[in-house]
């Protein structure tokens, strides 16, 4: 993750370059931002899209990451269905 001198200050980086951890910590101060209030109207919807478009971001990486927690399982008759990966402590 790449510091930045005011951790106040939205990353510039378009939100698609943003990893999970960095989406979601600008979205956690975005919104502190909002529930402070205070700012004008214009930052105020500026803050909310962005919040918006963080929150999707999150979202969709966190359903890629689900996919990539599942395992492929075959069924009789040829059928593949996914499953939940479980630790290999649980089969037996």
């Amino acid at each position: 993750m790449t510091e930045r001198p005011d951790d106040t200050q939205p990353d510039p980086r378009p939100v698609s370059e943003l990893s999970f951890d960095e989406a979601l910590a600008e979205l956690q101060r975005t919104i502190a931002a909002l529930e402070a209030g205070g700012q004008p109207l214009e930052l105020t919807l500026a803050l909310h899209e962005r919040g918006a478009t963080l929150l999707e971001r999150c979202e969709t990486l966190l359903r890629g990451a689900e996919l990539r927690m599942q395992q492929l399982v075959a069924r009789p008759g040829g059928a593949v269905e996914a499953e939940p990966l479980r630790p290999a402590a649980d089969e037996g």
